[in-house]
């Protein structure tokens, strides 16, 4: 029997998960390169007055002061400290974020005796999350070097420093010293902070665009639509993965002890949870939130970016594979 013209073109439509993985690791590429130097502040902003009471010692006072004081003293390159793994580590996360997600949604939906096309928030919200762990599990020991190099700074170091002549240097140095284990040092950590994030990413864009779509604000496939959505998903992300993405920023860059059985452990903490509870007796719940104007200043757009460039990369993919 014959399919519909409309069957088939919402199956040529579909991308498979390969596709998906690589599309969205292209975009995520393209929004890392403007992210990162944000990045790079919300990391030493984390770290600054790890674990002191009031009156501790303030190398950076803000947001701003960061970036004009990173600048002079270290140049384009203190800003784009980390660049390297970060692009790898952004075509796991978001290759698997983004790549994953609609089959993971589809399959939960079929599981609870849904349809696979209906946009329902519970699976959305579980699928998020479960691809995003997915990738912050493949993506850790680049997430690791990645933030131990932003938080390097030879002019004015906050938290403890580790110097790497490169990635792979960084790599090897830390499996030299701690073998698989220090490579898959706070992978708790990431999968909890990228599963808080990526659990409202995708289900906050794709809501907001319907929305805008549906109430005739906005058209469908414009860039504005995917603008306006991105930001609110941006505002979403950082709300939610603000506590969690300073847990990890710590987990990763604190120095390490060995223990009399010879075993390698972090100094300052067990676990995320430790490292929160830690957090909040020493600095209260601004402690939580340090960073956070950086935070968002690199989430906004790296949100905007990746999610915009997917979707126009996605639109651009398809009618090169389709032409009509």
């Amino acid at each position: 029997m014959a399919s519909s013209p409309k069957f088939e073109a919402r199956a040529a439509s579909k991308l498979s998960t390969t596709e998906g993985f690589i599309l969205g690791g292209i975009a995520a590429c393209i929004a890392v390169t403007i992210s990162n130097p944000a990045e790079v502040i919300k990391t030493r902003l984390q770290l600054q007055g790890e674990l002191a009471k009031e009156g501790a010692v303030r190398v950076y006072r803000h947001a701003p002061d960061a970036f004009v004081k990173t600048w002079k003293n270290e140049g384009l390159r203190g800003l784009q400290r980390g660049l390297g793994p970060a692009y790898m580590y952004q075509i796991l996360l978001n290759g698997s974020r983004l790549g994953f997600y609609e089959p993971f949604r589809r399959e939960i939906n079929e599981l609870v005796g849904q349809s696979p096309e209906e946009q329902i928030p519970f699976t959305s919200v579980l699928a998020g999350a479960s691809s995003g762990a997915v990738g912050a599990s493949l993506g850790n020991p680049l997430f690791l070097i990645k933030a131990r190099m932003q938080a390097y700074s030879p002019a004015l170091p906050v938290g403890a420093q580790h110097y790497y002549k490169s990635s792979f240097d960084a790599l090897s140095t830390i499996y030299r010293a701690e073998r698989l284990r220090g490579l898959v040092r706070g992978i708790d950590a990431a999968i909890l902070r990228t599963s808080m994030g990526s659990s409202v990413q995708l289900p906050s864009y794709n809501f907001t665009k319907t929305q805008l779509v549906k109430r005739g604000i906005l058209p469908d496939n414009s860039a504005w639509t995917f603008l306006a959505s991105s930001f609110v998903s941006g505002a979403c992300v950082c709300v939610v993965m603000q506590p969690a993405d300073t847990a990890l920023t710590r987990m990763y860059n604190q120095p390490t002890t060995q223990t009399a059985e010879g075993k390698v452990v972090g100094a300052f903490y067990k676990n995320p949870i430790d490292c929160l509870w830690k957090t909040f007796k020493a600095e209260g719940v601004r402690g939580w939130y340090k960073g956070s104007t950086a935070h968002f200043l690199r989430i906004a757009p790296h949100t905007i970016v990746t999610l915009t460039a997917n979707d126009i990369i996605i639109n651009l993919y398809k009618k090169i594979r389709h032409p009509r």
